[in-house]
């Protein structure tokens, strides 16, 4: 089995990645580092969860490691564009952590937090600036920052940042980077014409898929609940109340229908918090960390504000809206099963969003285990489907993103929650044993911890019907 030791990695990343107690990488950095430390474009598919970001960061660093000079004032040695400031963050963490014996100067550039501070850190000249298209936009129109003496790109979560809504923004980033560079596309997903458009920016990449394209991790047990519309606020209070219910990610489809959802979370007594891109930067720092420390066990988002969230112990993700875009789904349900753990994967799909889970499983290549919804409230499958929102979408092509990129012409949206966690029993649910475990600050490699056994194994789950976790 390799180790990071063989990867040719510079001694002070070594030497970071010994401390957090890293020995063995995953298969996505076991395959890029190699090929990034000589220089080389890559597109790198893997799942979510399997270590992505330390498998550019590491190399990047080295490479910063053999080239000990100071960046002039006003510029970034390497750029790291990523679609939500929560990512953003998320990543700056991990160049902090695998950078500690290097000390690297860093600049986050976001939306939703006041210009002052970015443009004074930018001032000095950085090794990496990670940003998002809007913000970083507008200080490239102030001339608080030139890209003229960047190395190095990095889009991250490429597959959303290829969408098409924000494909004007990274093309006038890229014109501003020298045609001599480094330019790497990391994602989950990277299907036919998004990669299309990618290639644009990409010479002579060396591709490394380590699983098959859509696939969701093998470790997350998936089940769907065919259930009528307006039955399932009730029934999600009911899932979100079970006593294995440790935490959860609950994904709408809208803000609007996330606020719903807080709301009636927080009537039946259930502590929930929202996280959008209507709310400031602070606040969506606040909910995130009330999430995190457990403070907060259910946290309500929508797919763009959820890039970038990476916390352990995520024992259930609950899509109560299905995604119009099916490479969503793969990135909704690999918020759990983190780290080498197991999770639960609960869909609860209306009338209107059965064609939505079809895609899905024509995507995955999968089909997801039917579970019996309580007395009443199921779908009656003779009858008519209803058409779908955002049909349009699903049908010509992925919608245009909304919230969480900061800066120009991103759609916000809010939401809030009250009330305290209560616990009543229900039969009939995928149930998970899953354990919280703490978060290592600073993001993780992903690969084989020393020292460390690994996550819990969830139980089998009790049915309604006569599903299993082996027969899905």
């Amino acid at each position: 089995m390799t180790q990071f030791t063989e990867l040719g990695l510079a001694e002070p990343v070594l030497k970071a990645i010994t401390a957090e107690g890293y020995t063995t990488p995953t298969p996505i950095q076991a395959q890029a580092i190699p090929v990034l430390l000589k220089g080389q474009d890559v597109v790198g598919i893997a799942q979510t969860g399997t270590g992505k970001t330390a498998a550019f960061v590491l190399p990047l660093l080295s490479l910063l490691a053999t080239k000990p000079s100071r960046p002039a004032p006003r510029t970034a040695r390497v750029l790291i564009l990523a679609p939500t400031r929560e990512l953003a963050a998320q990543i700056a963490d991990s160049v902090r952590a695998y950078g500690s014996h290097m000390r690297p100067s860093v600049a986050v550039v976001v939306g939703g937090v006041k210009p002052g501070a970015q443009i004074k850190a930018m001032s000095r000249g950085v090794d990496f600036l990670i940003a998002t298209p809007g913000r970083l936009l507008d200080h490239m129109d102030t001339k608080a920052i030139s890209l003229a003496d960047t190395t190095a790109v990095v889009l991250d979560e490429a597959d959303q940042m290829m969408d098409l809504g924000f494909m004007p923004a990274i093309r006038k980033v890229m014109a501003a980077v020298p045609m001599k560079r480094q330019t790497l596309l990391f994602s989950a997903t990277m299907p036919k014409p998004i990669r299309a458009l990618a290639d644009d920016f990409l010479r002579d990449p060396v591709e490394i898929a380590v699983t098959p394209e859509s696939r969701p991790v093998e470790r997350i047990e998936q089940a769907v609940y065919m259930i009528k519309g307006n039955a399932k606020p009730a029934f999600l209070s009911e899932l979100l109340s079970a006593d294995d219910m440790d935490r959860a990610i609950v994904f709408t489809r809208t803000k609007h229908g996330a606020d719903k959802v807080v709301k009636h979370l927080a009537n039946d007594g259930l502590y929930a918090e929202a996280i959008h891109g209507n709310k400031s930067q602070n606040q969506r720092i606040r909910a995130l960390d009330a999430f995190k420390s457990g403070k907060a066990p259910i946290l309500v988002a929508t797919d763009i504000a959820a890039r970038g969230i990476d916390v352990d112990g995520v024992s259930h993700v609950i899509n109560f809206d299905m995604p119009n875009i099916s490479e969503s789904y793969v990135h909704r349900i690999g918020r759990t099963a983190r780290a080498g753990k197991t999770g639960i994967a609960i869909s609860l799909v209306g009338n209107d969003e059965r064609a939505y889970l079809r895609d899905i499983e024509k995507l995955t290549g999968k089909s997801i285990a039917r579970l019996d919804p309580p007395a009443g409230t199921a779908l009656d499958l003779s009858q008519p489907e209803e058409e779908g929102p955002h049909k349009q979408q699903r049908n010509g092509g992925r919608s245009r993103p909304g919230g969480g990129g900061g800066g120009r012409g991103h759609a916000r949206s809010g939401g809030g929650g009250g009330g305290k966690p209560r616990a009543h029993g229900h039969g009939g649910k995928p149930n998970s044993g899953g354990g919280n475990g703490g978060r290592k600050q600073g993001g993780k490699p992903g690969g084989q911890r020393s020292g460390n056994g690994g996550g819990a194994t969830p139980a089998a789950a009790r049915s309604r019907g006569s599903w299993s976790p082996a027969s899905s």
